[in-house]
């Protein structure tokens, strides 16, 4: 299996004259050239700048409608059920995808893949401003959802080639800015577009973004690395849809419909037991394939023990982090009595506050690694979830604001050490792999998040009203988050893959 790292004279690899950056004539540049090895050149910065920005646009989009259902029913006159697959069927198209991104990372070059993601996202922004109508509308958010799914692997991916290892935390520090600013921005966005004009313009509004961004890849981004020539597994391409959208449309109607209590529905039930049998079946297919050829998502990532510790640290804060995500603007609106536009107003704070303090927790991750900072933003999380636990109807709106801050930069220590920790030790063969198992995961756990801490506070509320559920739900969160604490003591700074030999 071919990969962009060499060795120099002293057998360590040497990650930054092994990956240069390819120009579109297609000639590398010159070992002469080639930037010292805690810089990064020119080129390397265009090309994580470009796809940082189109993220940031992609993931803008995943929140940005959440707040117009309600619009969307009147004007396109269908019920409640039928408008929520404008979400449903986005999200389960991302689970679908994302776990594909592997191959498909390694098989195409960089720019063929941004051209790829942002084209379909572009596209299908282009077609939803444009709906005549709901179905049409539908099938633009799921191809909007094609590119979107394919966005921040390749982001991940390609940091990892081409950011030295020192430097690696303050860049992945800055991938937060996407990750966390982008989906709090899109509530606030999208109730300020519904306020003043159609619900075709949260669309209008995101294309010539899009558009700009797949401009500029189209005239700047350079390839990185070196493709190689794997074999798709059709078996393991159709086990993805019943293994990750099994589980997640499952889960989602689950708290989609709010639990209740009469339980989950038959539908939601049967929907978790063939993802869980086909999750079983796509394991089974990817340890088969491990032994002879190329899986479609490599699990020898497994074989790292950061990565595995830190793939259940994210897993268990964003359980905890989605929960609250859905059960804030339940509690602000539902008790408080708050309008979309201001509980979007509310939770801006927090949403800023954990990507603005990505960059600087990145580049304190650089010098004293994860396990101070995994520690603290843990406890933090067990400590704000306890007191969102403790509101009442009367509690102050401004120090739920408080809460919500803290609690966005306790998951700030969290995410960036857990990211840069996990990928750091694997070999540049499984950079994508990883990336794609890491995503992957985040859509299973928020989904799972949801229907479980929704539940709750449908069951509870049924019987004891909405500030019981409220208190039930975040307390739930709250022994669920100690998890998170136990696995942050496990947190050590690795190596890299300069250090550490490739998983067999």
């Amino acid at each position: 299996m071919s990969t962009n790292v060499t060795s120099n004279s002293s057998g360590e690899p040497a990650r930054e004259p092994a990956a240069p950056v390819v120009t579109p004539a297609g000639a590398p540049a010159s070992p002469a050239a080639a930037p010292p090895s805690d810089k990064m050149s020119r080129e390397s910065v265009t090309v994580i700048v470009t796809l940082l920005v189109a993220t940031f646009v992609v993931i803008l989009n995943e929140t940005i409608m959440n707040v117009a259902l309600q619009r969307l029913m009147v004007d396109l006159r269908v019920d409640a059920p039928t408008v929520q697959w404008l979400s449903t069927g986005f999200m389960l198209t991302m689970a679908v995808v994302i776990p594909t991104t592997g191959f498909i990372l390694q098989r195409l070059s960089t720019r063929s893949v941004f051209l790829l993601a942002m084209g379909l996202f572009a596209g299908g922004t282009a077609l939803a401003a444009a709906a005549p109508g709901y179905e049409i509308l539908l099938l633009a958010r799921i191809i909007q959802a094609g590119g979107t799914a394919i966005m921040l692997p390749l982001l991940m991916t390609t940091i990892l080639t081409l950011v030295p290892l020192a430097r690696r935390g303050a860049v992945m520090g800055n991938v937060s800015i996407a990750i966390s600013v982008a989906p709090a921005m899109g509530p606030t966005v999208s109730g300020f577009i519904l306020q003043h004009f159609s619900w075709r313009f949260m669309f209008i509004f995101v294309l010539p973004i899009a558009l700009a961004a797949l401009a500029i890849g189209a005239r700047f981004l350079t390839n990185v690395g070196e493709t190689e020539k794997s074999r798709l597994d059709f078996l393991s391409v159709v086990l993805t849809v019943p293994a990750f959208g099994g589980l997640v449309y499952g889960l989602s109607q689950i708290g989609g419909g709010h639990g209740g209590s009469s339980g989950p529905s038959m539908l939601a039930v049967v929907a978790l037991v063939v993802g869980v049998a086909g999750l079983a079946a796509f394991t089974f297919r990817q340890l088969r394939l491990q032994r002879s050829e190329a899986p479609l998502l490599d699990l020898r990532a497994f074989n790292f023990r950061m990565f595995t510790v830190s793939v259940l640290l994210m897993v268990v804060s964003m359980v905890a982090l989605f929960g609250a995500v859905i059960l804030l603007p339940l509690y602000l609106q539902e008790i408080r009595g708050l309008q979309s536009l201001e509980t979007g107003l509310a939770l801006l704070p927090g949403g800023l506050a954990m990507g603005l303090l990505g960059p600087v927790i990145g580049r304190l991750f650089d010098k004293v690694g994860p396990l101070p900072l995994t520690v603290t933003g843990s406890s933090l999380m067990v400590l704000t979830l306890w007191q969102f636990a403790m509101l009442d109807a009367g509690t102050p709106v401004w120090w739920i604001v408080t809460l919500h801050v803290g609690l966005s930069f306790g998951l700030a220590l969290l995410f960036t050490p857990a990211f840069t920790t996990g990928l750091n030790p694997l070999p540049p063969h499984l950079y994508s792999h990883g990336s794609a198992i890491m995503s992957t995961l985040q859509q299973v756990a928020g989904a799972a998040g949801t229907a479980l801490l929704v539940s709750i506070f449908a069951f509870v509320s049924a019987g004891s009203g909405l500030v019981a559920g409220m208190n039930a739900a975040f307390l739930t969160a709250t022994v669920i988050a100690v998890a998170a604490v136990v696995l942050s003591t496990m947190m050590r700074k690795t190596a890299g893959a300069e250090g550490t030999p490739a998983a067999h």
